[in-house]
């Protein structure tokens, strides 16, 4: 069984890891906006938690829970933030009323997590966070159906979520193909911002990071290009 005090160590440590590796994050988010801020957003957005966590002496996992959710739907930042304080608003529902949990109640709480971020997301894209969260809770509640020992499932949920990592978003692969066929050769690089996109993408709509025919986007001299544009809308 894990208790208050463990869960609220765990939510401190998780905070200090991602602040640790955030620039790792960042350049990996490529899809489904290659915004590039992923990792700081999602860092900035779970260190909300840590000033109040650590005022907390004795608690019970539901109220380590309750106000690390609260925390993160406040400090949320970007579309990785807000998805997070998602999930996390979620699990808090999973292990409200508990004062120690044990596996079975983890998996319980992350399947509840993961289901209020899909249901918040007008059309979820697989290959996001979405699928990592999924895949763990899926897996987890596989392993506490025999073994609910709390470490044991989440060490589980730890390895799942790598596998899920290591897949490809195929989506890409049909971006890039779309690209080639129009007679161009597709580049990824991660940039900074993203903000225009992230609300369309956040509602499952297309995102103009794919393309869009303009150049020196918020410096003095903007401009777009009819011949980019009109390449553009062919490509989607």
């Amino acid at each position: 069984m894990i208790n208050g005090s463990q869960l609220r160590d765990a939510y401190i440590s998780a905070a200090n890891h991602i602040v640790a590796r955030r620039q790792e994050v960042d350049a990996l988010n490529v899809f489904p906006v290659p915004d590039g801020d992923t990792g700081t957003n999602m860092s900035m957005t779970i260190s909300a938690a840590v000033p109040e966590l650590k005022l907390m002496e004795n608690p019970t996992v539901a109220e380590v829970a309750k106000t690390a959710a609260s925390a993160l739907l406040r400090g949320a930042r970007g579309n990785s933030g807000v998805i997070l304080s998602l999930l996390f608003r979620g699990f808090s529902k999973g292990l409200a009323g508990k004062k120690e949990a044990d596996g079975a109640d983890f998996a319980q709480a992350l399947t509840m997590g993961v289901e209020a971020a899909y249901k918040a997301v007008m059309k979820p894209t697989e290959g996001t966070i979405l699928t990592v969260s999924r895949m763990a809770a899926e897996r987890a509640r596989v392993v506490a159906k025999t073994n609910p020992d709390a470490i044991a499932v989440w060490e589980e949920i730890v390895k799942e979520a790598g596998s899920a990592l290591e897949q490809k978003p195929e989506i890409i692969e049909i971006a890039l193909e779309a690209i080639r066929e129009i007679g161009c050769e597709p580049e990824i690089s991660p940039i900074r911002g993203g903000t225009d996109g992230s609300g369309l993408t956040f509602m499952g709509l297309p995102c103009p990071n794919l393309g869009t025919g303009g150049g020196n986007y918020h410096g003095p001299y903007e401009y777009c290009v009819l011949d980019d544009l009109e390449k553009a809308v062919e490509m989607i």
